[in-house]
């Protein structure tokens, strides 16, 4: 490789080649390390075309990198060139007339939220990882988050696309059309194609209007389908208001709290966290969920009586990840099944789960609104990576029970290396050799994010 590395000195600046002390090369759970033959962080969209027309002559493997805050691999490179995309991270324009931000695909969530707020304006995209997360890395795992119940996924927050194909080929169309109906709409090709399509550079984004009235409550639940019933009658009542419905159990709310230091704000086997938002000053929204839950029986519960109390509700929601490192490893699932099948899921894995290993504990969260569920697994005795001797086997039964109640083995984080042998059992073959076709047309020599996404031809 090192002519490579000689001809990448031609074109590029000498601060656009990192040497690997340069780069974060572990992932974020420090499961998989990455051995690139070098790492190239390009300042202009320019150069990631100059990159890309090299290595497809060449036929030099590309992984490109965002935040590297991926829990399955995808941005893990094994030799070849990790094209990391930090530092096109400008705030190119933001549009008041459309509604619309256009970020380049380095710039990190966080920026992307405040860049919004100062134009009075909300970027609804909210993730745990948002101060590290770039919008590329977003773009390309169809992230979802706490507000998918109100504003849906990365895929419905995308207006427009720029990207590199694998031949350096620039095709850009972020002009923030609302509308387009002129033959296929590649842009969804892209979002969730995780680095193996092309390079996202660029993309236009929706943007909403800013919250105007928050009301949060806490509302303790005797199991799933209360929850569930609570959801409904949310829905039924305040329509397009609830922005957040999350379901946290007994155990996982214990952890939170007791890694917070902080009292339990209700007593119940599940709870939920919920929240509306109107774009208006509704002074009496508060009001009206009190009375609403008390109507409904649902009088376990607190409300959010100030925005410290609101952030105090949220931060034993926004913990629980943090809180469970003291379990040790564990072998996450990040699943998603329709709402009605959740509760059976919950209970017929679980139950599966205890029959094969008597002692696992499951901290099981998640956003009950759209279905979305972190199913979290730890074996007992077991607190280092030693217990990925023991994944295929968790996640047999784990997935097994997603496939009964019909649904996904993934829903947020992506596919990467740890899931793509598992795409065989969720997507029919017809769906899989159209994957194959359209990766073949765009990428003929397989060096966009190889090994990543699409299982292993037989």
């Amino acid at each position: 490789m090192p002519a490579d590395l000689n001809a990448f000195h031609t074109f590029l600046k000498p601060s656009e080649i990192l040497s690997l002390s340069d780069v974060q090369l572990a992932d974020q759970r420090r499961r998989f390390t990455a051995a690139p033959d070098m790492v190239l962080q390009p300042h202009s969209v320019e150069s990631v075309q100059k990159i890309m027309r090299h290595c497809f002559e060449q036929k030099i493997p590309v992984t490109p990198q965002g935040g590297n805050t991926g829990l399955c691999g995808a941005a893990v490179a094994q030799g070849g060139v990790l094209l990391n995309l930090s530092r096109l991270n400008r705030i190119r324009e933001v549009n008041l007339a459309d509604n619309s931000i256009t970020v380049e695909a380095g710039c990190i969530l966080q920026h992307v939220q405040e860049a919004a707020d100062r134009a009075d304006r909300l970027f609804p995209l909210s993730l745990a990882s948002e101060g590290s997360c770039q919008i590329g890395g977003n773009i390309a795992c169809n992230a979802g988050g706490l507000n998918v119940l109100r504003y849906g996924s990365m895929r419905d927050l995308v207006l427009g696309l720029e990207t590199v194909f694998p031949d350096g080929t620039l095709v850009s169309h972020l002009h923030p059309l609302h509308k387009n109906t002129t033959g296929y709409d590649l842009r969804h090709l892209f979002i969730g194609s995780e680095g193996t399509l092309g390079v996202i550079t660029a993309a236009t984004l929706k943007l909403f209007a800013k919250p105007q009235t928050t009301a949060t409550a806490w509302v303790g639940v005797d199991s799933i389908d209360d929850a569930v019933s609570l959801l409904t009658d949310v829905q039924t009542h305040f329509a397009e208001r609830l922005c957040s419905f999350e379901l946290i159990s007994r155990f996982a709310l214990s952890l939170s709290s007791g890694f917070l230091q902080a009292q339990q704000p209700t007593d119940a086997e599940w709870h939920i966290l919920l929240e509306l938002t109107d774009s208006l000053p509704d002074s009496g929204l508060h009001d009206a969920l009190a009375e609403f839950l008390f109507e409904h029986g649902r009088e376990n519960c607190i409300l959010a009586q100030s925005e410290q109390e609101r952030q105090t509700l949220w931060a034993l929601r926004e913990n629980i990840s943090a809180a469970q490192r003291d379990l040790g490893t564990s072998i996450k699932h990040d699943i998603a099944v329709p709402i009605g099948e959740v509760a059976g899921f919950v209970h017929h894995c679980a139950a599966d789960l205890v029959q094969q290993f008597p002692d696992i504990k499951i901290v099981c969260f998640g956003h009950l609104g759209d279905g979305s569920l972190h199913y979290n697994t730890f074996l007992p005795n077991i607190v280092s990576n030693e217990v990925y001797a023991y994944e295929d086997a968790v996640n047999q039964t784990v997935y097994r029970q997603v496939l009964n109640h019909h649904g996904t083995i993934a829903a947020e984080h992506g596919i990467g290396m740890i899931k793509k042998h598992w795409l065989n059992a969720v997507r029919h073959p017809a769906e899989l050799s159209l994957m194959r076709a359209v990766k073949a047309h765009l990428d003929p020599h397989n060096i966009m994010n190889p090994g990543k996404l699409l299982p292993d031809s037989e």
